[in-house]
Formats: C-alpha cells, sequence, structure tokens
C-alpha cells in the first residue's frame, strides 16, 4: 500500500472513530424517554414554534445546516424527517429535509469516494457485483431506484455507491428525486403529530393517534411505499 493510500485509510478510518464516538456520547446521555416524554415534547414544540415564527428564515437555514451536520455525525436521517414536518410543516419541512439529507449524503459520499473507496471496494464489491453492469447501462435511472427502493441503513447507502463510480451530479439529483415520496410521507407524519399535540393538552389514546386523519393517511401512504419498493426490488434488483 502507497504513503497517499495509506494517508486516506488513515482519515478515513479517523472519521469513522468519530462518528462512533459521537453516537457512544449521544447515546450515553439521552435515552428513548428523553423523547418520548409527551409534555417534554409538547414544551418544545411550544418554544420550536415561537422560533420559527420569530425568524422562519434563519429558523431553515439553521435547520437545513443541522440535517446535513446531522447526517455526516451520525450517518442516518430517520428523525430528521419527522422533525422537519413537525416544526416546519409538510410542505416546507419536506422540502428542507429533503435538500438538507440529500446535501449532507452527498457530501458523506464525496468523502467515502476519496478516504474510503478502497476500504468499501474490499468489504462489499463481491456481494454487490451483480449491480455494476446496471449502473454501467443507465446510471442516473438505476440510481434513482435504487434511492426510491432503500432497504439498506442511511450511511451505508451513501458509501456504498462509491464501488460504481457514480457521478457526483446524479448522486444528488437522484437523491433529491429518490428520497423525495418517503421524506414527504415522514413529514406529513411529523406535521400530523404537531397538529395533535396542539389540539390535545392531555395525552391522547392509541386509538385517537391511529384514527386521526393526519396519522393514518401518512402510515397509509409509508405501506404503499413499501409495496411499490417491494415490487421493485423484486424486479428490478434480480433481472
Amino acid at each position: 500500500m502507497n504513503r497517499e493510500k495509506k494517508i486516506k485509510l488513515f482519515l478515513g478510518s479517523a472519521y469513522i472513530l468519530i462518528v462512533f464516538v459521537f453516537l457512544l456520547i449521544f447515546f450515553n446521555n439521552f435515552s428513548f424517554q428523553d423523547f418520548s416524554s409527551y409534555e417534554l415534547i409538547r414544551q418544545n414544540r411550544e418554544a420550536l414554534e415561537n422560533i420559527k415564527n420569530s425568524n422562519i428564515f434563519l429558523s431553515s437555514i439553521i435547520f437545513l445546516i443541522g440535517t446535513i451536520v446531522w447526517v455526516l455525525l451520525l450517518g442516518f436521517g430517520s428523525p430528521v424527517f419527522l422533525v422537519g414536518g413537525f416544526i416546519f410543516g409538510k410542505w416546507l419541512g419536506t422540502f428542507l429535509v429533503v435538500f438538507g439529507l440529500s446535501i449532507g449524503a452527498t457530501l458523506l459520499y464525496m468523502f467515502a469516494n476519496y478516504f474510503l473507496k478502497d476500504l468499501v471496494e474490499e468489504k462489499f464489491s463481491s456481494r454487490f457485483s451483480n449491480f455494476t453492469e446496471k449502473f454501467k447501462k443507465n446510471e442516473f435511472v438505476f440510481f434513482l431506484i435504487y434511492r426510491f427502493i432503500g432497504g439498506i441503513p442511511f450511511f451505508i447507502s451513501n458509501i456504498l455507491p462509491t464501488i460504481f463510480n457514480v457521478k457526483v451530479r446524479n448522486f444528488f439529483l437522484g437523491s433529491i428525486i429518490g428520497m423525495t415520496p418517503q421524506l414527504f410521507v415522514g413529514a406529513s407524519l411529523g406535521a400530523g403529530l404537531s397538529k395533535i399535540l396542539e389540539e390535545n393538552s392531555e395525552v391522547p389514546s392509541v386509538l385517537e393517534l391511529i384514527f386521526s386523519p393526519d396519522i393514518y393517511l401518512p402510515i397509509l401512504g409509508i405501506i404503499i411505499l413499501v409495496i411499490i419498493g417491494f415490487l421493485l426490488k423484486k424486479n428490478f434488483y434480480t433481472k
């Protein structure tokens, strides 16, 4: 291994170590109970609502930057779409989450493509070798479907395309288009939760949550997307 590869491997490993330490600190200091207390969530919603209303442009920029940093440090985007919809509503929330996650994912991909490419190829190339020809035939379309289907941990899904040498432009645009349906549904769910909190001072029952259109419609959307993703995966990935 030449010196340049050693430096790249060292810096890439240092990044992974930083992410691991950050995750360790984060989950050692916060528990699920910290985020699941109805009263705590309700109080924070009011505070966040006041901050947003005082300067929605600045709040949007801060959230966008925070989303990018979240992806780079934690590597996953699951809670972000709920938070985006919860704070900004389903339309603006979707816009901010889509661009924040797409920018963060693209930066992570560029980093991995430069520093972790050899490591990723060593670990994953044999398992995903059947995708190589498909990417070569129509890189953008296949990556778009790859993004839409999901099913791979977000961090892995962002570094895996280094094997296929996906162009940065195709990665970014494919991420925006491919992730928008799921993120819109997720942001709608977050917006629905925010509306329920606004309308109920007491903890709503499970049935009240399930039969609220603001909740069951996004859940129905998630089920539809999962079915579509499953059919695409079955008919596209196996060919």
